[in-house]
Order: structure tokens, then sequence, then C-alpha cells
């Protein structure tokens, strides 16, 4: 009996069911790394927690911007449905979420603005965290602080930048190409340059192409989506479908972040096999025959 159960505790991967060693090889491979991590870092959750923070410390910040646009003043109304891709009728239904350009500017004083930019530095301190998470860093320490204040200034900029640009295949190019080179920076920047920049392009990569993809299917799904929510629950069903477009957006930064570490991970490996192998030809090569 015993040497039944030993004969049977000894049987290797060959011999286990075919189910078993699919679900082995998955566990093996990249998607099933990036899948065992998302779940360890709690992305739905992060990504939940950065569309609350979000809707409650930036985007105030972001409209008083937008409205205090010398070139476009069309307001923060009209850049979130540009970032949505929305048709003209639910363009309207988020138009109606907001105060128009020129009430929120004279409603602003000087001591609202600067509570605004502390609220906004405090969600450049989330992003940060979830960045030393994915790369299971320390906690970057108080006087850092500073980092925050460059990168809110610089998603400013990129903003208005991007709310500037003509529509047509130009804009396009120059959306995607300033989207790598801002996640890219804002990794290095808000990591403290912990990590190299090789390491750190694959999650920029990762993070535009699911942004693409997500503004995607924002046309298809968000778009139609507002329009039958404000029949349905009123101005409260539209700002249910961005709250989830944000979470969307928090989903894809982190998210793009952890598949850029895997990838990154996996391409290590793949360098350090090739050399193995050239280091095991060179020694056969030099054997005696």
């Amino acid at each position: 009996m015993s040497e039944n159960r030993s004969a049977s505790g000894s049987r290797g991967p060959r011999s286990w069911p075919w189910w078993r060693r699919l679900e082995g090889a998955f566990d093996r491979s990249a998607i099933g790394r990036g899948w065992r991590r998302g779940s360890e870092f709690e992305l739905l959750h992060r990504a939940m927690g950065f569309a609350a923070l979000g809707f409650l410390t930036l985007v105030p910040l972001l409209i008083v911007v937008a409205a205090a646009d010398p070139v476009n003043r069309l307001g923060f109304a009209q850049w979130l449905a540009e970032g949505l891709g929305l048709t003209s009728t639910s363009r309207d239904e988020v138009q109606r979420l907001f105060a128009p350009p020129k009430q929120a500017l004279e409603s602003t004083t000087a001591f609202g603005l600067a509570t605004l930019a502390i609220f906004g530095l405090r969600f450049g301190t989330v992003l940060q965290v979830g960045y030393e998470k994915v790369w299971e860093l320390p906690a970057g320490r108080w006087h850092t602080v500073w980092r925050h204040l460059v990168w809110l200034v610089v998603l400013i900029c990129y903003l208005l930048l991007s709310a500037h640009l003509q529509p047509g295949v130009s804009r396009v190019l120059v959306a995607v190409l300033g989207t790598v080179l801002f996640f890219w920076w804002s990794q290095r920047l808000l990591l403290g340059g912990r990590i190299s920049w090789g390491a750190l392009l694959p999650g920029a990569l990762a993070t535009s192409v699911g942004l693409l993809g997500l503004r995607v299917f924002s046309q298809l799904v968000f778009s139609p989506l507002i329009a039958s929510s404000t029949v349905s629950y009123g101005p409260v069903g539209t700002v249910l479908v961005v709250q989830s477009w944000l979470v969307g957006v928090g989903f894809v930064v982190f998210g793009g972040a952890l598949v850029g570490r895997v990838l990154h991970e996996d391409y290590l490996r793949m360098v350090a096999w090739r050399r193995k192998r050239r280091r095991d030809r060179a020694k056969a090569a030099e054997r005696p025959d």
C-alpha cells in the first residue's frame, strides 16, 4: 500500500491530467504571473480609489484650469467629452454637470485655488504609492513632495496642449507619443529614479495602448450609456458613467505598470538564457574531440 502511495506521489508533471498541465503552464506564463500580481496588488480596488480620489481632488482643479485657458475656454466638460469620445448628445449631458467656464473662474478665490492645488498634490501621492507597490519598493520619504508638484504642473501642461491640437492624424500621433513620454517620465519621477528608464518603458507603452483601447471602448459603450442613464437616473446617471470611466483609467494606469514589469522581467530572462546558451556553446567548442 505504501509502495503504491509513494509511486503515485513521485509521478512527474507528464503524468498529470491535461487540465493540471494546462494550469501549470498558465501559472508559469507571463499572463499567469501578471494575473497573480494583479490579484496581490488588488488592482481593481486601487483603480476604484484612483477614480474616487481623482474625482474629489484632481477634477475640481482641472475645472478651474480649463476655465482659465486663455486660448480655448471650452471648459473641463469639453476636455472630459474629448477623453471619453462622446457623441454630441452625450456631450450635452456632460456639459450640464459643470458650471460654465466663466462662472467657475469668477467664483474661485485665491484661497480656494491654493486648496485645490494641495488636493491635487495628494493625487500624485496616490499614483506614487501605486507605482512603488508595482515595483515592490519602500515608500518614498516626506521631502520628495516636490515631485508631486512637478508632476501636477506637467500634467496640466500636457492636458492644455492636448486640448489645443486640431483634429486629424497629427493629433493622434502627438497624443500617442505624448502619452508614452508622459507616463514614462511620470514613473521615473515619482519613483525617484530607483528604476531604470529601460525597465519603465514597457509600462509606458502598455499604459498608452490601454488608454487607446479605453477610448475606443468609451465610444462604443460609455457614450450611448450616458444617454440611456440620463433618461433613467437623471444627472446622477451621467456621474456614474464618468466615475466608471475614471475607474477604467485607474485600472489601465496601474495595470499598464504591472504589465510593463512582467514584460521587462521576461526580457531579462530571455537575455540571461541567450547568454547562458552562448557560454555553453563556447565551452562545447573548446572541448577536444
